[in-house]
Order: structure tokens, then sequence, then C-alpha cells
């Protein structure tokens, strides 16, 4: 896509930090950090959503974030925990329309989270509900 920033980074056009390529996957640096070390890894063919992922792309992505996550933890890279946050469409937070799972390091007090919505925790659905939902879903498997 011709207008895509991952793309432009993809092909050359725009530079990048790269930790890790081959022909399927990109890993590079943000450069809008939440922290240190924060790693984007995405897929070199442009798809917008993870939904519209094949098999082997979305699980190479998996499995690349568990390598980079290893090697993260080994660096000096202040953190205690990393987040894996992929945002599927922009009412999800996904800000770039190609997919890409973020590795992100976390320490207490770094500021970043998420805000749950009013009633969280507290307004819990009925077993009858989630069964419902459930057998929707399964539906599609």
């Amino acid at each position: 896509m011709a207008d895509c920033v991952f793309c432009k980074i993809i092909s050359g056009e725009y530079t990048s930090s790269k930790v890790y390529e081959d022909e399927t996957i990109l890993v590079f640096m943000d450069t809008q950090p939440v922290n240190k070390g924060h790693l984007l890894i995405v897929p070199k063919k442009h798809i917008e959503l993870a939904a519209e992922l094949d098999d082997e792309t979305s699980s190479k992505m998996m499995i690349l974030a568990s390598r980079f996550n290893n090697a993260l933890r080994r660096t000096d890279v202040e953190l205690e925990g990393i987040n894996y946050f992929l945002a599927d469409g922009a009412s999800a937070g996904q800000e770039v329309p190609h997919t890409h799972l973020h590795l992100i390091p976390r320490f207490k007090g770094d500021g970043f989270g998420f805000v749950f919505p009013e009633g969280y925790r507290v307004n819990l659905p009925e077993r009858e509900e989630l069964d419902s939902i459930a057998e929707k879903i399964k539906n599609f498997i």
C-alpha cells in the first residue's frame, strides 16, 4: 500500500532500526516507544487486520515475539515484564492500518497501562450469557 508507513519501512523508503528480517517478517524499534526496547513485529505483506493473517504468518509472529521477549530480558533494558499488544482495527486502538505486534518492556511506575471502563470487575455477566457468546464464536471456527 503506497501510503502505509510500515510498507515504506519494509521497502527501505523510510529508515528503521532493524532487529530481525526474513522473507515474511520485519522486527524493528518503535520510533515512539512506550519504554526503551519497544519493538514492532510486522509482516512484510500489507495486511491491515490480524484477523486476515494466514496461520503461518501469525504463528511466526508469536514465535518471534517469544524469542525477542527472551532477548530483551537478557539485555540491560529496564523491565520487570513485557506486554504483547496487537490492536486489530481502529476501534481497538490500531493507529497504523498494517498488522503489527508490539513488545513493550514494562516496569512499575512507567506510566503506561490500560484504562478499564466503569463497572469493570463489578458488573459481571451471567454464565448463560458467556455460554451463549462462546457458542456463537465456536460456530465460526
